[in-house]
């Protein structure tokens, strides 16, 4: 989106390890990134934890494929996540969505409120983190993959079809 807001980047990821990496420790550890057109890929690649260096360092990666499929790789791990501290910074993985609506307040019509409303997350168990893994994401299908009424309403889905009048057509 346009707005960046502390809270939204907190409520908006796609996460295979969010910690307190310090990627500038160490002249090996890099942060990568590729696209091909078919698969979207990022690499943390020998980072370590601010103020931790002393745990070793972290290898990791999340792949967001066109298909809608997210795989997220540990490649190493070398301390069992749980064992990371959240007192710097979140320890998270998984994802997250989230979208902000600007309000005017009734009593100050001049005034916003930012509200953020998390309407989906998806949290791993940290504790099956390990090096060598990895988490694959396969979305479920929706309407949308559907190219006319007749293939969506006698799709197996499993939800409801309505119509939608914005669009003219059943979602």
């Amino acid at each position: 989106g346009d707005v960046i807001h502390r809270m939204l980047t907190a409520t908006q990821y796609i996460a295979p390890l969010m910690a307190n990496f310090n990627p500038s420790y160490s002249r090996n550890s890099t942060v990568q990134y590729l696209d091909n057109g078919t698969v979207f890929v990022v690499q943390w690649d020998k980072v370590y934890l601010q103020g931790k260096e002393d745990m070793g360092s972290f290898t990791f990666q999340a792949a967001l494929h066109s298909s809608g499929r997210i795989v997220f790789g540990y490649k190493e791990i070398p301390v069992p996540v749980l064992q990371i501290s959240a007192t710097q910074h979140p320890v998270k993985a998984g994802l997250s969505d989230a979208f902000m609506v600007l309000n005017t307040s009734p009593d100050v019509p001049e005034s916003r409120r930012r509200t953020i409303y998390e309407y989906h997350r998806v949290e791993l168990d940290t504790s099956r983190i390990s090096s060598l893994s990895a988490v694959e994401f396969t979305p479920l299908p929706t309407c949308l993959q559907h190219q006319s009424c007749e293939t969506c309403v006698t799709s197996e889905l499993t939800f409801n079809c309505s119509w939608c009048h914005v669009l003219q057509r059943y979602l």
